[in-house]
């Protein structure tokens, strides 16, 4: 089993291969990936911690921030128009 400091070792290399420079490198990007995927496929914050093993659930909760581009299809039209 490969320890966290090698699995960001491998994450950071293939990312410096590919020519990316994301703001967060190493196995949290993994993590954060796999979470906002599972979110945008509508799996909920429970099932999203128990596949990242949060021991909390508000540690959880950083997934749920807005996401515009998913909530403007669900918009309603304002009432009396645009403003």
């Amino acid at each position: 089993m490969l320890s966290s400091a090698a699995i960001c070792t491998i994450v950071r290399r293939a990312l410096a291969n590919a020519g990316l420079n994301p703001a967060h490198k190493g196995a949290h990007l993994l993590r954060h990936s796999v979470a906002t995927q599972m979110l945008r496929q509508g799996a909920s914050l429970t099932e999203i911690g128990e596949i990242l093993r949060h021991r909390n659930p508000q540690t959880t909760m950083i997934y749920a921030k807005v996401d515009l581009d998913l909530l403007r299809p669900l918009a309603l039209p304002w009432p009396g128009g645009a403003q």
